[in-house]
């Protein structure tokens, strides 16, 4: 009864993110419709203007105009497919027989809202992620590129179920402006190529001022305190601490960030402010401050690391009126246009694990994408695809984790040395640098399950930064996806989907002329 619950609670979760999704592409494809009936009507109006002008009649105008390109159907994604990536085999070694049925270990991929097949429980009561077992020997294990997903985590989101066979179809890719009037290719409109560094990146229209997190007098408390859910907001499920929580037919797992910033500090007090917003402020043994602005909500208004010598260093900032009075959650990117990239994919995503530490710096170092348009909350950030589109990534693909398992055997520490100390080179430039720590599983095991799996293991490396490679817990924010943005595109067992990701967030949650 058990399984078959999570198989409706799954398929319920799915249905849900499908309809948001077929949504908003609907409402995306009668803008582009009403876009393209505008365009024709003005081309037919520029048409009629000329032949009324022209001294004669053009006798090659006088048949029947053509259909408009628009009128064909556009042809599924799959024809366009990114570039391929290898399919590698899971290293870890297949689970007993009596830990996972045969069906399933040998099961081959399968479609997002096919029934959940029952999987063992993880130490916590919570079914996770399982090992695979070695394919029946009538299977080949010949790899598929096809299954390589997309490049933009926005790109994965829940697609439309096709009425044929109820499996996801993929979404067209976004076409240049004008690309449906035939024009010649070298005509057709390029995307705008990334910004030189993140000055340029972040041209904000009104510039922001940042007053010192200490400006404003406060009251101190004496308990720590505990934040309002906004009504949008509905709490699914609590594991230790972390909290399944649903906004907008979306699941997320929120985790404190509280205990990895206190270890170890020699106090943690509390402050009121006004307009309901609370002051945290953690003292370190060295005499360095760490201290937080939040609304009521909890969400991070403001960060900055205070010196010894009462120099402050902004680490974040977003201006309170985006969050003060929050009715319901929006998803700041669907304001934005699809993101097209401008560059090759091997220049967006960083998964070299043989690369020497000043390439990986040179990545890491690297602007967004495009244009910043304002400077957004860790939160928004951590729950927005498309923001997170503008900031290239790196894949730490070195380091496997045991199935169900957060915990990174110390064999694997050695792996994350490179990027650690491209890390510690950036933070030597600048001390206000903020990474974002992506913890990802594949989609073996129940939704919830490998959201709350792959937090933990965010966590887990965001740790070995910190304890192996003295990194401040400060410079880092850790958020778990679970199964949501696979790497490789299978339902089944796939060690290149069990990863953690890393990418440089600073442009999007502070202000570039605060450094």
């Amino acid at each position: 009864m058990r399984a078959t619950e999570r198989t409706q609670e799954k398929a319920t979760e799915q249905a849900k993110r499908q309809t948001r999704a077929a949504q908003r592409e609907a409402e995306k494809e009668a803008e582009k419709a009403a876009e393209q009936a505008k365009r024709q009507a003005d081309k037919a109006l520029r048409q009629e203007q000329e032949e009324q002008l022209a001294p004669a009649p053009v006798p090659e105008r006088a048949p029947a105009q053509k259909a408009p390109e628009e009128a064909t159907p556009e042809q599924p994604a799959q024809e366009e497919q990114p570039l391929n990536r290898r399919q590698a085999a899971p290293d870890e070694p297949a689970a007993p027989e009596k830990a996972t049925p045969m069906d399933e270990q040998a099961a081959p991929p399968q479609p997002s809202d096919q029934a959940e097949q029952p999987v063992p429980k993880s130490d916590d009561g919570i079914t996770a992620e399982q090992p695979p077992a070695p394919p029946p020997a009538t299977e080949k294990a010949a790899p598929q590129p096809e299954n390589a997903a997309p490049a933009l985590d926005s790109a994965k989101e829940a697609a439309p179920a096709s009425p044929e066979d109820g499996q996801p179809l993929r979404r067209p890719q976004p076409q240049p402006e004008g690309a449906q009037e035939a024009a010649p290719a070298d005509q057709a409109e390029q995307p705008a190529p990334p910004p030189a560094n993140d000055a340029e990146a972040q041209r904000l229209e009104n510039p922001i001022r940042v007053e010192s997190v200490r400006a404003e007098e406060g009251t101190r408390v004496e308990r720590a305190p505990r934040w309002e859910r906004p009504r949008d907001v509905q709490v699914l499920q609590q594991s230790d601490d972390r909290t399944l929580v649903e906004i907008n037919n979306n699941i997320y797992v929120e985790s404190p960030d509280r205990p990895r910033l206190s270890r170890d500090a020699r106090e943690v007090y509390y402050e009121d402010l006004p307009r309901q917003r609370v002051r945290e402020t953690i003292v370190r043994p060295n005499g360095v401050q760490i201290v937080t602005i939040r609304n009521r909500y909890g969400d991070v208004i403001q960060r900055s690391r205070i010196m010894p010598d009462g120099n402050e260093i902004l680490l974040s900032y977003t201006p309170d009126d985006h969050h003060e009075e929050r009715i319901a959650w929006r998803d700041p990117g669907e304001d934005l246009p699809p993101l097209r990239l401008a560059i090759p994919e091997e220049e967006y995503i960083f998964d070299d694990p043989d690369a020497p530490e000043d390439e990986v710096y040179a990545f890491l170092s690297q602007p967004p994408v495009e244009r910043v348009e304002r400077t957004y909350s860790i939160d928004e950030v951590k729950r927005s695809a498309r923001l997170r589109d503008k900031l290239r990534r790196i894949d730490l693909d070195t380091i496997t984790f045991g199935f169900g398992s957060a915990e990174i055997a110390e064999d694997q520490i050695a792996r994350m040395e490179n990027v650690a100390n491209a890390m510690l080179e950036i933070l030597k430039k600048n001390p206000a640098e903020t990474f974002l720590i992506e913890g990802h599983t594949d989609a073996v095991g129940s939704d919830r399950a490998n959201l709350v799996l792959s937090d933990r293991r965010a966590e887990a490396v965001a740790e070995a930064l910190t304890n192996v490679f003295e990194i401040p817990p400060e410079n880092m924010s850790t958020q778990g996806y679970g199964e949501r943005y696979l790497k490789i595109n299978t339902q089944g067992p796939e060690q290149e989907n069990r990863r953690v990701a890393i990418r440089r967030i600073t442009p999007l949650v502070a202000p570039v002329a605060s450094r």
